[in-house]
């Protein structure tokens, strides 16, 4: 999304409140709604709009900010990527860069250095609804049987960036110390250890592995980002 939630400090209240209700209207979504979706309560967004109350705590805008898909800006410098946008018949495409990549056990890192090969075209209104940020997101293909039936071998995939803090039984894609990057359904226990199950049934082959210290650790910090699409070539 090209808005964001939040900027400098001299942003004024009426400029966020803008967003805000923007946001709101494309979302399809009521102000009470976006409250209680956040914090709990459906009244966060009607209190900013009152004439004495301050601004919200940053805990509760951060909440307020991923509610409605929008950057936590505080100031300069920003590194922001536009994705190149399409119209056809009227409607509006967004597209999200594909690299020539492959995420398996064994097959090194991948690297996003280099220039994708092309782009691929999804509706905005869908990537909107599914809180997908195309200028955050890439496309590669994946490799091997462990993840099968949720993913089979050359299945393209969408990886969000952005989705890097573990929320249990979603699937990363992360750069594992010893089996180059991968993708897996994760698991934490907090502070203790991180499961990585493979989807394929056969478990004598792709059994669950626990991780914990420093391996556990190793793969917290190496995730790429969660997989929040994928695409299947019938042959």
């Amino acid at each position: 999304m090209s808005a964001f939630l939040g900027s400098s400090a001299n942003m004024e209240k009426e400029e966020i409140l803008g967003i805000i209700e923007a946001r709101l209207k494309d979302m399809g979504l009521t102000a009470g709604e976006a409250s209680q979706q956040a914090v709990g309560n459906s009244t966060l967004i009607s209190n900013i709009k009152r004439p004495r109350y301050g601004m919200p705590s940053f805990d509760n805008l951060s909440a307020l900010a991923k509610v409605l898909d929008l950057e936590l800006y505080f100031g300069p410098p920003r590194d922001i990527t536009h994705a190149p946008e399409i119209e056809v018949d009227g409607h509006r495409f967004a597209t999200v860069a594909r690299h020539d990549a492959c995420a398996a056990a064994g097959d090194g890192y991948v690297n996003f250095d280099e220039p994708p090969i092309d782009h691929l075209a999804f509706s905005k209104e869908w990537l909107l609804q599914n809180g997908i940020q195309p200028g955050k997101s890439v496309l590669i293909n994946a490799r091997g049987q462990s993840m099968e039936p949720s993913i089979y071998d050359s299945d393209l995939v969408m990886i969000d960036r952005r989705k890097r803090e573990i929320r249990n039984g979603r699937i990363y894609v992360y750069n594992d110390p010893s089996d180059g990057t991968r993708i897996k359904r994760l698991e934490l226990v907090a502070g203790h250890t991180i499961i990585v199950r493979s989807d394929n049934p056969d478990q004598k082959t792709w059994p669950p592995e626990y991780h914990t210290g420093p391996a556990m650790n190793a793969i917290a910090e190496s995730i790429i980002g969660e997989v929040v699409w994928s695409g299947h070539k019938w042959s």
